[in-house]
């Protein structure tokens, strides 16, 4: 979590971590280069070194993630770079949603937002632990402490 100087909370993915993907992908895209005759296996680790390199560039491109300015504005960042900006009272709810993964539970922030831009007036987002570079279940009390009512479903 970021605080600044103007009383701003916010959220991102760890630049270190976006860095060392942008950084693995870089080597790996090298190790393509040098591999031996496998043209199956210098194909999977260009895919993968694309992969990397996309997924560390967006990390460093979209910060914060997810911010509270105004004292009761969400601001959410978009993979383009663009600021989605919505009042406490836009969001139509939000909680903590736990999923199955790889053997245990994992916590997610959803938001359910009223956005007359969305195609049916609704927008729905979710951030993991990589989006807010935090603990979801943090960042939901956090955000409780700042006035938005977050509910906790498992």
């Amino acid at each position: 979590m970021d605080n600044s100087a103007s009383s701003t909370l916010s959220w991102s993915t760890p630049p270190a971590m976006a860095g060392v993907m942008v950084a693995g992908g870089v080597l790996l895209g090298g190790a393509a280069l040098i591999a031996g005759p496998d043209p199956a296996g210098v194909l999977l680790m260009v895919i993968a070194a694309v992969l990397l390199l996309v997924l560390g560039a967006i990390g460093l491109r979209v910060r914060p993630r997810l911010a509270v300015v105004d004292t009761h504005t969400l601001a959410i960042r978009t993979l383009t770079g663009g600021v989605r900006r919505y009042a406490f009272d836009e969001v139509r709810r939000a909680q903590v949603i736990s999923y199955p993964r790889l053997g245990r539970r994992v916590p997610h922030l959803e938001f359910d937002i009223d956005d007359a831009t969305a195609h049916d007036g609704e927008r729905l987002v979710i951030f993991g632990r990589w989006d807010l570079g935090a603990n979801p279940l943090d960042v939901a009390d956090t955000l409780r402490e700042a006035g938005l009512a977050i509910q906790e479903r498992k």
